[in-house]
């Protein structure tokens, strides 16, 4: 399916700001289950733009804007196409050989990045606990049934309630809360999978739920946030907890890596204005129908996190909901 994505971020600060350095994530990947045809960038204030990939493959773009602005806006374009099928859900392994497979040390070196704690994804006993009480392999059966059996009780046990959390709340407060936003969800997941010595890791995208709307395009909705994890006998698959599903077309995935600090879409720092205020608009388009349904978000300063790093420095970070 061949979608077309429109995401803009726009800073506006209450007095002129300088030395705006930032780097953007918002380039959609390209791999088995999708293509990414066109991808470009505009800034204003205009500005270059360097380009590089970072430690997980992402494609990175930075950018400075050193004289004095009021304004900061940042417009993305793209247009990918994604893989109709569902995935690969049945894996040829026994579950001995997945337990082997899992405990090898080979293997855990391998995957090391996405096996440990991080400051999101806490491995702590309440952690440990509830991964015991939602799906354990060895009783479950397959390392598959464990990750989509954490994908459904995620959903069935905890609300999603937008403004519940901040960009600070790590696993074991999603855990304690029971709701959330899907960067919570997805954090939640992460550790217990990874409790259970499963590789999981965070995913930056989108997801396109336009035709689902019922003829309205009234509905809001910003980047979004799911996990994949490596299944013995088949590799990475893509679980979406917020809404207990697996990876379709609907999915474009931006990036990948260890919890939401690897893969914020766009973060930056400047020196100036101590108030800025965010906004966000994301619009994605099936764009072979010509009655094509839109989706956008419009936020405040709710998922701006601004804090202090110098004597006239601040830090932005946009977040997924």
């Amino acid at each position: 399916m061949k979608l077309e994505i429109n995401h803009t971020t726009r800073y506006s600060y209450f007095d002129d700001v300088t030395d705006s350095i930032n780097e953007v994530r918002l380039t959609p990947r390209t791999n088995y289950r999708q293509a990414c045809y066109h991808h470009s960038i505009v800034t204003d204030p205009l500005t270059s733009l360097f380009s590089y990939e970072d430690f997980f493959g992402n494609r990175v773009y930075s950018f400075s804007v050193t004289k004095p602005h009021k304004e900061l806006t940042i417009k993305t374009h793209s247009i990918v196409v994604t893989q109709e099928q569902e995935p690969k859900s049945e894996s040829m392994l026994l579950l001995t050989d997945e337990l082997a497979m899992l405990r090898d040390a080979r293997f855990k070196n391998r995957y090391a990045e996405f096996l440990q704690a991080t400051a999101y994804v806490d491995l702590n006993a309440s952690i440990r606990e509830y991964a015991g009480e939602v799906a354990n392999i060895t009783q479950v059966g397959s390392v598959y049934d464990t990750v989509r059996g954490v994908t459904a009780r995620i959903y069935q046990d905890f609300s999603y309630q937008p403004g519940a959390t901040s960009l600070a709340t790590t696993a074991k407060d999603t855990l304690s809360l029971k709701r959330g936003v899907c960067q919570d969800f997805a954090h939640l997941m992460l550790a217990l999978c990874r409790v259970q010595g499963i590789p999981a890791r965070y995913i930056s995208g989108y997801h396109f739920v336009g035709d689902l709307q019922g003829g309205h395009a009234d509905f809001k909705q910003a980047s979004h946030a799911w996990v994949e994890a490596f299944i013995p006998g088949i590799g990475w698959l893509g679980f979406d907890p917020t809404n207990n599903g697996t990876m379709n077309w609907r999915y474009v995935k931006l990036g990948h890596g260890r919890d939401y600090n690897d893969i914020v879409p766009i973060k930056g720092v400047y020196s100036g204005a101590g108030c800025s205020k965010m906004e966000v608009i994301v619009d994605v388009r099936k764009i072979e129908d010509e009655t094509c349904l839109s989706q956008s978000v419009s936020t405040g300063d709710s998922n701006l996190r601004a804090y202090q790093a110098g004597p006239a420095t601040r830090a932005i970070a946009e977040a997924a909901q």
